[in-house]
């Protein structure tokens, strides 16, 4: 299965490295752009944008693939998933620590991008608008309560998610929380056989 993984606020490609080498063993190929500017500065929407160039350049038009999404990347995830869908399959969305409903520490910083992650942002409504365009896929969100990034925690829930929550002190360190990793991994297995797009002995390949 083809693995679109989309970075976080300030993160690049790199940050997905043991997810990585967990599906690349599992078979699956990987596709971690770094997303510039990184943090998000001229917009979720021009982040969304970009990743949709990249996406029709690096990804062959007819395989099918799923997006994992960390933090920030979960809403640049879901505007590209809600607004700039293509002819393709998309199985299924796994969002990691994603300010879905919004954080209060983007008042923290300036930017469109921060300002799109507010609580109550235009942007944040009008994906909200939006949302049933997210009912044909399956969707997995995954969150700590003891988030310090995403504030209030409970933000990164969405309503058509199955969700998971993990004890971690650190918002980043979700990504690599090994009971998402195996979660991850082995949903993407079963989604994998459902669609047939896995080989079992193909090596990974990462982009």
């Amino acid at each position: 299965m083809n693995v679109l993984l989309i970075h976080g606020f300030w993160d690049t490609g790199d940050l997905f490295r043991h997810l990585k080498k967990r599906l690349g063993a599992a078979g699956h190929t990987c596709f971690s752009p770094t997303l510039k500017p990184r943090d998000g500065w001229d917009g979720l929407a021009d982040l969304a944008e970009k990743l949709s160039v990249y996406i029709e350049q690096e990804i062959p038009k007819d395989e099918p693939f799923v997006v994992i999404g960390f933090s920030m990347g979960c809403l640049v995830a879901r505007y590209y998933l809600q607004n700039l869908l293509k002819t393709r399959k998309y199985p299924a969305f796994f969002a990691i620590s994603g300010p879905m409903q919004g954080t209060v520490t983007a008042n923290l910083y300036p930017g469109k991008g921060a300002r799109d992650m507010r609580p109550n942002s235009e942007f944040l409504r009008e994906l909200e608008s939006s949302k049933d365009k997210l009912n044909t896929l399956e969707i997995h969100t995954y969150f700590t309560p003891l988030d310090l990034m995403i504030i209030p925690a409970t933000s990164s829930r969405l309503a058509q998610a199955n969700e998971m929550q993990v004890i971690e002190p650190l918002h980043r360190w979700v990504v690599k929380n090994e009971k998402v990793l195996e979660d991850i991994v082995s949903k993407l297995q079963r989604i994998s056989a459902a669609v047939g797009a896995i080989e079992p002995s193909k090596s990974s390949l990462t982009k």
